[in-house]
């Protein structure tokens, strides 16, 4: 998509699309936008995780808060405790948010109350499920489901870019309980004492495990690269969101890759891991940033 000119704001003008003042409003704003830009180092953007202790302070106190509301729901709860308290806690995260993250504008206090909710409600759903008796697989893969749908919600309501990485967790749980086997969770066990944990994200070793681990890692760059492009400046909500999906992307990736080249053994399969630690993130920025940046602007 291209760069909106003066020259078509002076034509949406005379086409009656937009007022005189909205035009210089929009001109305006850009002028804004570009300043701020070429005042920011070359590769630096602005991303915080909070605005001072004062969020830091709110954040502790909304934790002991929703204790509390826990507790509380937990003492009149009765027969349908485990799905009622996550439930309530999710709702008060829900309604406090109205205050803390679309009055207040607080970075870190929105993102506690968005761990919060998504916890609540994958607690609550995941427990309807057990009570359901549903088959153990399919409980536990729709209650992430139900909980990446819910953060959904979430981040369309206060449009919060950490929304997205619990969003994204929330799929990759749902996979991950399609996709896993008895052995590959031994395997996950067993890697904290051998190479269990090297064999998991093996493509020879766990191919439906490591596949969804790739495709994972894949559709969660091709997000991210789409909010790139809707933020090139890179200093709005856009990049910020863009951050949480590369930062869900990354360790999906390089888990697969480095560790099924790894696994060849020998020399040749360390050649083959620094070739891909180098060439990878420059193939990824370089061709596939471009393709998805033409795709999505044609859409």
């Amino acid at each position: 998509m291209t760069d909106i000119t003066a020259t078509d704001l002076r034509a949406a003008v005379a086409a009656g699309l937009v007022t005189e003042a909205q035009a210089a409003s929009l001109a305006a704003l850009s002028q804004s936008r570009a300043g701020q830009r070429a005042a920011m180092p070359a590769e630096d953007e602005p991303f915080e995780f909070f605005r001072g202790f004062s969020e830091i302070f709110v954040s502790i106190g909304l934790v002991i808060l929703l204790s509390g509301v826990a507790a509380m729901l937990a003492w009149f709860g009765g027969a349908g405790l485990l799905i009622a308290v996550p439930a309530g806690c999710a709702a008060v995260a829900w309604w406090w948010a109205n205050y803390f993250t679309l009055r207040r504008r607080m970075n870190l206090p929105s993102m506690v109350l968005a761990l919060a909710f998504g916890a609540g409600v994958f607690l609550s759903a995941v427990t309807l499920a057990s009570t359901a008796e549903l088959p153990y697989r399919l409980s536990i893969a729709g209650s992430f489901l139900i909980g990446a749908a819910a953060m959904a919600l979430w981040y369309r309501r206060f449009r919060l870019p950490f929304a997205m990485f619990i969003l994204g967790l929330n799929v990759l749980g749902a996979v991950y309980a399609i996709t896993a086997s008895v052995d590959t969770l031994g395997g996950f066990v067993e890697g904290s004492r051998g190479a269990g944990f090297a064999a998991l994200f093996d493509l020879r070793s766990s191919p439906a495990f490591a596949l969804a681990t790739l495709g994972f890692g894949i559709a969660a760059f091709v997000v991210g690269m789409w909010f790139d492009t809707r933020d090139p400046h890179r200093l709005g909500r856009h990049a910020a969101t863009a951050f949480w999906c590369h930062l869900l992307a990354a360790p999906a990736l390089v888990n697969t890759v480095a560790l099924t080249l790894y696994n060849t053994g020998g020399t040749a399969g360390i050649l083959l891991l620094l070739a891909a630690t180098i060439g990878l993130p420059y193939f990824l920025l370089s061709t596939t940033g471009p393709l998805v940046q033409a795709w999505f602007a044609r859409a």
